[in-house]
């Protein structure tokens, strides 16, 4: 790791314990100032920092990485830091620095006893052997001896699992009552890390690749020419979602070959008076009715495949996501799921759109009028 350092003054004081708070942070300020040199303002540091992590972090070591501003101070940091130990303690987290870059992140990652729990409360399915029944079922920490692979630590979760786990805890870091950092003030409930993040104090929040992985699938998917696509090693990979598009981009592709050979064989024997050539055209029109119909009932029925062998074919289409960070509400209990939620009365909506929306967008609409009279008039008077 030549082109990082672990910053190790900042893993264990939380604020509570220090006697000059001010002191320290300029203290702490200095240390580091020396250890790592300035700070410097860099064009393009977004696109620079993401490549130069990505290339290295070690990916045994770590599975997600929060990127901060270059203009980021101690107690932003350490504020976070804590927040996270006290709230998800199942996370193990170390804060490095980039000397190319000259900007901080956390490196984030799980151990395995932590990742099966994880698994648990997000309900991720996982396969099962054989002597069991087979097929796919939610994991359950009190019956882990049933699912395959489950003595191996290093492969019974794919990276995007891990990921997938460790972007769940931390999406569910939760403020408390009159929590605020600078000038960011917390809802009670709100999740940290998404607000941080859309207010700036975040700069990026990205997993890190497995380049042993990345050059396999570069060479039996990417370079691969006439092969079939690994659509199992893309679903482990880079995830259902991920595989199940390319999927369908494959089977959508090779399903253009019949409607490709069809019409060439018509524009061949087609003649050259106008009578064959609109026979042929409502031939052609007719064929393709048939074989979108044919397409979209193949593609339900490899759909429903793959979402079998991947274990998604009963799960719901939808999942209840978090609102925005930028949305602003009332704590109440949703009549639908019966669990908490933040709630904007619609009335309030309908009051800023009568009062606001709707006055500002006729007043555009009766500028660009204006605008529009007063250029057919100054066209009338020039002719």
């Amino acid at each position: 790791m030549p082109d990082t350092e672990p910053d190790r003054s900042r893993k264990a004081q939380p604020e509570g314990e220090r006697a000059d708070p001010a002191g320290s942070q300029h203290g702490t300020a200095g240390v580091l100032d020396k250890l790592f040199g300035k700070r410097l303002l860099q064009a393009g540091r977004y696109i620079t920092s993401h490549k130069s992590w990505m290339r290295t972090v070690p990916t045994e070591n770590c599975d997600v990485v929060l990127t901060f501003p270059d203009t980021t101070d101690d107690h932003t940091l350490l504020w976070l830091l804590n927040h996270v130990r006290l709230g998800i303690p199942e996370l193990i987290m170390q804060i490095r620095h980039h000397r190319h870059t000259k900007i901080y992140a956390f490196f984030v990652t799980a151990t395995y006893e932590n990742l099966l729990r994880g698994a648990e409360e997000l309900g991720l399915r996982k396969p099962v052997k054989a002597e069991f029944g087979g097929g796919t079922r939610v994991f359950s920490c009190e019956e882990d001896y049933i699912y395959q692979n489950i003595e191996n630590e290093l492969n019974f979760f794919t990276s995007q699992e891990r990921q997938s786990i460790i972007r769940y805890w931390m999406e569910n870091l939760r403020a408390k009552q009159g929590e605020s950092l600078h000038n960011i003030h917390f809802l009670e409930g709100q999740p940290i890390i998404p607000e941080l993040a859309a207010r700036g104090v975040i700069q990026q929040i990205f997993p890190v690749h497995e380049q042993r992985i990345l050059s396999r699938l570069m060479k039996s998917w990417v370079q691969a020419v006439c092969e079939r696509q690994p659509l199992d090693e893309i679903c482990e990979y880079f995830g259902v979602k991920i595989a199940m598009y390319f999927s369908w981009l494959g089977f959508y592709t090779s399903s253009l070959i019949y409607p490709a050979v069809f019409g060439m064989m018509l524009w061949f024997f087609t003649e050259s008076d106008q009578t064959s050539r609109d026979i042929c055209c409502v031939v052609f029109a007719l064929f393709n009715v048939v074989w979108a119909t044919l397409f979209l009932e193949g593609w339900k029925r490899r759909g429903a495949e793959l979402a079998y062998k991947w274990g998604t074919l009963d799960t719901p289409a939808e999942f209840i996501e978090e609102p925005r960070p930028q949305f602003r509400g009332v704590k109440r209990i949703s009549p639908v799921t019966n669990c908490e939620e933040f709630y904007y009365p619609p009335w309030k909506r309908l009051l800023f759109q009568s009062c606001v929306s709707l006055p500002v967008c006729m007043s555009c609409l009766c500028f660009v009028f204006v605008v529009m009279l007063a250029c057919f008039e100054l066209q009338v008077s020039e002719s």
